[in-house]
């Protein structure tokens, strides 16, 4: 450990930084850094982050400050340590300066434990620790806290912290989500290994990682993560588990099996309409403020994972009210500030306990940055979803319609052919860590040259034979929904196992600056349907047999005008956002065999949407 730097920052700021070797309970040392505002500080509360992608760096994740967009992390800090704290940044296991080997997740919990305990006994803090991060910097706080860190202090967990990595962020409905191999990829190239070996480093940047998802499904030792073994390993550990077990019940990524561990402390839970972690941050929401007597918020924006500072996400533009800055605090700094304030030093008002964006209501023009004017606004509730919400059933029809009447019972079905080998295309969607291969965000639902497996003419996707559609007629009047989306289907097919996916999407009608309309993806979800019945228990389908299965899609906000419709797209496949079920019934990771499958919805009154509806007098 060196001594104390002073950082000299704009504007005439600076504080001081201080390297720290932390060790874990087996002896690996952890790299930190300490900002406070003179050297030997006096005691005061601490405000830890923990991170795998280099303490030092900053992310766009990390907001906007001023004119820095991104901040450096000593910028933040000093804003931070000038209202009265102290700031530690962390390197994860095996990542920065911090030794041992990286297991995505699974070493944080009790890394993290150990952390808050040795800064809780440092001279300079007063026995208070209280976290923050953004995504893995989030999932590293949940992971401490499952072990009960006795100093942990309050938690503001940002588009992370996982309730179960099994249902959403890893795997969602049995499936695979596929960021996982784009984010293995990219901090394997970034990872201490590779930066120092200079044969190594070339190796990785000659792969072609959008080749190899033509490649799909991989086996080991044929990834482009086969020259860094660590790395292989831990993401095909993830994929082989396709069965909820053990592995997935491990205190990093099941929040859910020790909430009664965490500490009883305030927290603060945030993502967004298109940010894989909704599920996660509703949830633990909900959990941890009905088992604890601190309050614990919830804020829901229109952003894609982390860009809490803009005002759109892929194609579609949500209007002035949708950054953070300037709408729920000046920016995303001075929020934690204020937050940690009132919950720490009893300095400040407590916001409201949900805040969330109802995105629609705008003109539906082209935008000077030639986005789709789709507006919205911020809206404050008790409860998520919110308590006023009533939940709707809409039937889908033989005909293609999406009624509120139930349709007499009678056989009726729509087929179709899922073949492996021609997936259904990803536009978009609740995506991060994806590049270069997908992206998260709004699109309209008809393909171009951006998308990943898009293809010549680029005709929309309800064109596609596989792709069914059920939508309302244009809306008489405005329907406003808010929570989570959930569909019951009545499905047979010819496979052993097969994939069904949904997708809501807010049709635009026509207009001069979109003469095809503007069908905008809401939000959408899987079921692989060997687990259709039990994650823990997967059992074949027998070919012909009707199952009832239910598919779960991420809560979102939206307003549908009058003159929209409300769309339920129902498919077999979503790439490269979830891997592609081959039909075969064999394991998910090493299948060489793919078969196309003949799947049937069953309709006439056996198939529904259920969606949060919001009253009708609602402020829009």
């Amino acid at each position: 450990m060196g001594g104390w730097e002073r950082l000299d920052l704009a504007g005439g700021r600076h504080c001081w930084r201080l390297v720290l070797d932390v060790p874990a309970r087996d002896g690996t040392v952890l790299a930190a850094d300490l900002y406070a505002a003179r050297p030997d500080p006096s005691p005061g509360p601490v405000l830890l982050e923990r991170t795998p992608y280099g303490r030092r760096l900053a992310r766009p994740s990390d907001g906007v400050l001023g004119p820095d967009d991104p901040p450096a992390p000593e910028v933040a800090a000093q804003r931070f340590v000038a209202g009265g704290y102290l700031v530690v940044r962390q390197d994860c296991r095996g990542r920065g300066d911090s030794g041992g080997t990286f297991t995505k997740y699974l070493n944080e919990a009790e890394d993290g434990y150990d952390t808050v305990e040795w800064i809780a006994a440092r001279d300079w803090c007063d026995g208070r620790v209280a976290t923050m991060g953004v995504s893995y910097s989030a999932h590293a706080q949940a992971a401490l806290a499952s072990l009960g860190a006795p100093h942990l202090a309050a938690m503001f967990l940002d588009s992370g912290g996982f309730a179960s990595a099994y249902e959403a962020g890893t795997r969602m409905g049995g499936a695979f989500e596929l960021k996982q191999v784009t984010w293995a990829f990219h901090r394997a190239r970034s990872s201490a290994k590779v930066l120092a070996d200079p044969v190594l480093r070339a190796t990785l940047d000659s792969e072609d990682l959008r080749a190899w998802f033509t490649r799909m499904p991989w086996r080991r030792g044929a990834t482009p993560l086969r020259f860094v073994p660590d790395y292989e390993d831990y993401l095909l550990e993830q994929w082989e588990h396709g069965v909820f077990d053990e592995y997935w019940r491990q205190p990093g990524i099941f929040a859910r099996g020790f909430y009664d561990r965490f500490p009883d402390v305030p927290s603060l839970h945030i993502s967004s309409w298109y940010d894989p972690y909704i599920r996660t941050a509703a949830e633990n929401f909900r959990e941890l403020g009905r088992k604890k007597h601190s309050p614990a918020y919830l804020v829901l924006g229109p952003w894609t994972h982390g860009a809490r500072s803009v005002r759109h996400a892929g194609d579609v533009d949500f209007g002035p009210e949708a950054p953070l800055d300037g709408n729920l605090d000046d920016d995303y700094v001075t929020m934690r500030l204020r937050w940690f304030d009132a919950h720490l030093t009893a300095d400040g008002e407590s916001p409201p306990p949900v805040r969330y964006f109802l995105m629609g209501g705008g003109s539906g023009r082209r935008t000077a940055d030639g986005r789709l004017d789709h507006g919205g606004r911020w809206r404050t509730a008790a409860a998520w979803p919110p308590e006023t919400a009533e939940d709707q059933v809409f039937h889908l029809c033989a005909d293609g319609s999406l009624t509120r009447t139930p349709a007499p019972a009678d056989p009726a079905y729509l087929e179709y052919d899922f073949d492996p080998a021609d997936p259904v295309p990803t536009l978009g969607g609740q995506v991060t860590s994806g590049e270069p291969v997908m992206s998260g965000g709004a699109f309209h639902q008809c393909p171009d040259e951006r998308f990943f497996g898009a293809s010549e003419p680029f005709l929309p996707l309800e064109s596609r034979p596989d792709v069914l559609v059920f939508q309302t007629p244009p809306l008489a009047r405005d329907v406003a929904v808010a929570g989570p989306v959930t569909v019951r289907l009545a499905v047979s097919s010819t496979a052993a196992d097969t994939d069904f996916t949904v997708k809501l999407v807010d049709v635009h009608p026509p207009s001069a600056d979109y003469p095809q309309g503007f069908a905008m993806n809401l939000t959408d979800g899987i079921l692989r349907c060997r687990y259709r019945d039990s994650f823990a228990e997967p059992a074949p389908m027998v070919p012909g047999e009707v199952y009832d299965i239910t598919v779960e899609a991420p809560d979102t906000a939206n307003l549908f005008r009058a003159g929209h419709r409300i769309r339920l797209d129902v498919s077999s496949s979503n790439f490269p956002r979830f891997d592609v079920n081959t039909n075969t019934g064999a394991r998910e990771v090493g299948d060489r065999r793919k078969v196309v499958a003949t799947n049937r919805v069953h309709v006439g009154g056996r198939s529904w949407l259920t969606l949060p509806v919001l009253p009708p007098d609602i402020d829009a």
